[in-house]
């Protein structure tokens, strides 16, 4: 298991290899379908601060609001990343991120983005989102949630040994890849029966 921690260096970034485990800690941004498209247009720069060696979540969390006025996570699951393709590449060497967490990996141009600027994708457990949302440990801020809403708000939050694996890395490896010629081959060698 590799502890890490945000922000993370292109260095850390490419010592990782599909198949590491990750306990994550630190800062990461949240960002969906609107956040990634708002990133790739508009290129906000309030935004450079915090993806700067940062990690940014595919989730559309469920939030609560304490008496306190303050957030809590009630679920942090990872939502599909693949709709984000069209942006990530982009979202990824204008903003220096260094991971991306979400489920399902994502295409061969997130894969070039990766290998382009030193990062990787982390796969994070579909249908475990209360469990995951234990490791929130704090909402530092929300932005976007007026224009947004809360599942496509870029959320701030802090986690603590959030767990993850790596399988995409910046070295063009990808478990998604693996997984499927496997299964192609599996399936034509069944079809020969």
């Amino acid at each position: 298991m590799i502890r890490l921690s945000t922000p993370i260096s292109e260095a850390e970034a490419r010592r990782l290899k599909v198949g590491d485990e990750v306990l994550l800690s630190g800062r990461i941004v949240l960002s969906r379908d609107l956040g990634h498209k708002y990133m790739k247009e508009q290129k906000p720069e309030w935004l450079r601060p915090l993806l700067d060696e940062a990690v940014i979540y595919h989730c559309g969390p469920v939030v609560a609001r304490n008496e306190d006025g303050t957030w809590r996570f009630v679920a942090a699951g990872p939502t599909t990343s693949i709709r984000e393709e069209p942006y990530q590449a982009e979202v990824l060497e204008t903003y220096r991120v260094r991971g991306v967490i979400g489920k399902g990996g994502m295409g061969p141009r997130t894969s070039a983005g990766l290998q382009k600027v030193g990062a990787c994708y982390f796969h994070a457990t579909g249908g475990a989102g209360a469990l995951l949302a234990e490791r929130v440990k704090q909402v530092v801020d929300v932005r976007m949630l007026e224009d947004f809403g809360s599942p496509e708000a870029f959320w701030i939050i802090e986690v603590e040994d959030f767990p993850l694996v790596v399988t995409m890395d910046s070295h063009g490896g990808s478990l998604h890849d693996e997984v499927l010629q496997a299964s192609q081959a599996r399936a034509k060698a069944l079809m020969a029966l």
